[in-house]
């Protein structure tokens, strides 16, 4: 199965086992020597507004990946790296 960066990031990433949405892809970390994706990174959702505060980094080993499929992912045990 082939599927492009831009198609990932339209899909809402969820934990399987509560139903929290994380919400979407901003960007992939990859291995350079081989070129696999070691982690998804999401954006933390934070109540408090962006403008002065960096926004948090999520990710998501891509092993915790249980399915991608139309419009989300489904991720286990979420832990970040």
């Amino acid at each position: 199965m082939m599927i492009r960066l831009s198609e990932l990031q339209r899909k809402e990433v969820i934990i399987i086992n509560n139903g929290k949405r994380l919400g979407y892809i901003y960007d992939l970390h990859i291995d350079s020597t081989n070129g696999t994706i070691i982690a998804i990174i999401l954006i933390k959702r934070e109540k408090t507004s962006w403008l002065f505060h960096k926004p948090v980094e999520l990710f998501v080993k891509w092993s915790q990946i249980v399915t991608i499929g139309e419009d989300i992912i489904l991720i286990r045990d979420f832990t970040t790296m």
